[in-house]
């Protein structure tokens, strides 16, 4: 693994939503430069950019018309260098968001593939022969469409009707349309993603988190041409940019760290039981104590055993995908969360905002974000308009604000020592000094029965061992526990016990056990 990523702490930054610096109501890059220091100062070493590249925003950027050119909306390639570079001078590493799946319908490839004349670009979609052909329901292709250009043919599309499907072959041929993985147009397309990330790259991009890393190659069982292929991918950075980081959006790390990723991520959707914990009617992390965080203890533990032991997932606070933390948990509550994503393993990754606790906030859908929209509100950092976002008219914001007089703000958090913020900036502290608390360290759960309160694991790097106990109820709780400990490392809430094979906790607290 890349060096850096052992103590990484992500920052996820949604673009459009961090902070405007001129005006126009649409955060840009000069403004999240101007705020490196504040991220650093939370713990953040390492910052996650969802798409900034040009696009129509049918889709908040996800529709990318120009894979090399910043969207105007937020700057120049000249901006991200500079942000590239003050990130490194900081110690800080940027990742930028790859969707190589799809491109929006203005990307000129595709405008190319359109024409009925034979060119380069024929053959960099996935187009059937006839118009009347339907490609739809091939593997994991979403959807089709037809009639959009005088090319006799249908295209598909992966997510929405904006985002035709780029062409990277089919692990089974069933239709004379279908191009096998080692067909020149899969190759050409695989080789302008390579170009894609070399160009930024080179110009001092950290690497990638890939969007729907796993959907490349269609009809696809058990993913055993998409891993060749991101093997491939990554025998190219290995000459190339042997430190170039792949953080895969996958939800398999059995497949994607045997693709060459670094590490996967743990999604909201699948199996992984991750909204078991924050995001359901009984969260695990509520004091209501109703909770169950046992499928999701198994289910990791059986990602751990598919990747001998690794199983990096990267665990995030929330994203631009999903409803924010807050909606579920109050900011009391989230000091427990948060004491339980900074000590797993992987990479952690904050959502810009939750440190503070920002809501969702019901709004109608923008750019296609639809309920996803209201997790997408701009950055709160204090006094001023906009709550010192943007000096833009409240109605030119690129979504509404969080109305309420109580809104949570990065300044009156900051100064506040009891604040959540407070509570996020320790645990980052204490996880970067703390190897055994880092991304590749050991894991090993010692108590978790199915809705059982406290959640208990050990971590471990060969000389320090760490027991991590949270109970996030608001009834005290006790479990078996064969360790002693020998110092505190971490508490919050009421002193716990650790002592004659028990464990006993109070309520809402948690505590980490320098053990023997």
């Amino acid at each position: 693994m890349t060096n850096w990523l052992e103590q990484s702490i992500f920052y996820e930054i949604y673009p459009q939503s961090f902070r405007d610096s001129n005006g126009d109501g649409i955060g840009d890059l000069p403004g999240i430069l101007e705020k490196l220091d504040y991220i650093q100062a939370l713990g953040c070493n390492a910052l996650w950019l969802n798409p900034c590249f040009e696009s129509p925003f049918g889709d908040a950027g996800y529709d990318v018309s120009d894979y090399c050119r910043v969207a105007p909306r937020y700057g120049t390639n000249e901006d991200l260098v500079r942000l590239f570079d003050e990130a490194h001078r900081r110690g800080m590493h940027v990742l930028l968001d790859l969707v190589p799946g799809h491109t929006s319908i203005e990307h000129p490839w595709f405008k190319a593939s359109m024409q009925p004349e034979q060119n380069e670009y024929t053959g960099r979609y996935i187009w059937s022969n006839h118009a009347w052909e339907n490609v739809a329901g091939y593997g994991n292709i979403n959807g089709q469409l037809r009639g959009i250009s005088q090319r006799d043919a249908c295209v598909a599309v992966n997510f929405y009707s904006l985002q035709p499907a780029l062409n990277f072959g089919f692990a089974k041929i069933t239709a004379p349309w279908q191009s096998a993985v080692d067909s020149p147009e899969a190759l050409a397309t695989r080789q302008a993603m390579k170009d894609v990330m070399a160009f930024w790259l080179g110009r001092g991009c950290d690497g990638f988190r890939v969007d729907m890393a796993g959907s490349l190659v269609k009809d696809d069982e058990n993913s055993v041409e998409t891993i060749k292929l991101w093997q491939d991918m990554r025998a190219f950075l290995d000459e190339k940019y042997p430190d170039a980081v792949l953080i895969s959006e996958w939800g398999e790390p059995d497949k994607s760290l045997k693709g060459g990723f670094h590490m996967d991520f743990l999604l909201q959707f699948g199996t992984s039981h991750y909204l078991d914990l924050f995001r359901c009617e009984h969260p695990f992390f509520s004091r209501e104590g109703k909770g169950d965080a046992s499928c999701f203890v198994k289910t990791y533990q059986a990602n751990m055993e598919r990747t001998g032991g690794k199983g990096l997932m990267c665990i995030p606070s929330g994203n631009h995908d999903m409803e924010r933390l807050r909606k579920y948990l109050d900011p009391e509550e989230m000091k427990i969360a948060f004491a339980f994503l900074l000590s797993m393993p992987g990479a952690p990754f904050l959502y810009y905002g939750d440190e503070i606790g920002m809501r969702y906030v019901e709004q109608p859908s923008v750019e296609g974000g639809y309920d996803r929209t209201c997790s997408r509100t701009p950055m709160q950092w204090g006094r001023g308009g906009n709550a010192g976002f943007s000096a833009a008219p409240a109605d030119r914001l690129y979504t509404k604000m969080d109305p309420a007089a109580d809104a949570p703000a990065v300044e009156a958090q900051m100064a506040d020592e009891s604040s959540l913020w407070h509570e996020v900036a320790k645990l980052t502290a204490l996880r970067k000094a703390t190897p055994a608390l880092c991304a590749s360290a050991g894991i090993e759960f010692v108590g978790c029965g199915e809705g059982s309160y406290p959640l208990v694991y050990l971590r471990s790097d060969g000389e320090t061992r760490i027991l991590v106990a949270l109970n996030p109820a608001a009834r005290s709780v006790s479990c078996p526990c064969p360790y002693r400990a020998s110092r505190v490392l971490y508490a919050l809430g009421q002193s716990a016990r650790l002592e004659n094979g028990a464990l006993t906790m109070a309520g809402e607290s948690a505590v980490f056990f320098v053990v023997e």
